[in-house]
């Protein structure tokens, strides 16, 4: 599905976001009303769906939205986020296999991206649920050494010999 998403819903949803006074349960009614002006089974209406449930701690119930907006399609940007998220909240439901796997394959394909850095650090954390320590800091150094005003080859040196001579980061 190709969304089209109104500019002025998405300043309405932004705005929910941004509202520090509401809680959970008047964020999730909030987003859930918007969502309907768009349809059920839109891809951003359920991804937004999603990340109300999430963002208040009900992963069991956001886990499937996610899964079909990212079944529905969504642009590259919010995809993005959508498998973050997702694989943040399976991590959270002990899926941690399987957040790996998705965390790993979103790490390397958004190499370059605008969210490479957000998928760097959830992977990271991924990879610290299941004892892989030295890989999640080889991922972290690695994200950040780009954003260090120096040090930055010898950090991705280091980054890259916590994995040994054979190991690269994506691998």
């Amino acid at each position: 599905m190709t969304e089209n998403v109104p500019e002025d819903w998405q300043s309405r949803v932004d705005a929910v976001w941004q509202d520090e006074e509401m809680d959970d349960t008047a964020r999730i009614a909030a987003i859930d009303a918007l969502s309907t002006e768009l349809g059920d089974e839109h891809p951003v209406a359920l991804f937004e769906r999603a990340g109300a449930r999430d963002s208040a701690g009900i992963e069991g119930e956001a886990e499937p939205l996610y899964r079909a907006a990212l079944a529905a399609g969504l642009d590259p940007m919010r995809r993005t986020r959508a498998v973050i998220q997702l694989a943040s909240t399976i991590r959270n439901l002990g899926k941690v296999d399987e957040s790996l796997a998705m965390l790993a394959a979103e790490y390397d394909a958004s190499r370059g991206g605008p969210l490479a850095d957000e998928a760097a650090a959830f992977y990271a954390l991924a990879l610290t649920s299941v004892g892989d320590e030295r890989r999640a800091a080889s991922v972290a150094l690695t994200a950040l050494a780009p954003h260090l005003s120096r040090y930055t080859r010898s950090v991705t040196g280091y980054a890259a010999e916590l994995l040994g001579p054979a190991r690269p980061v994506g691998d």
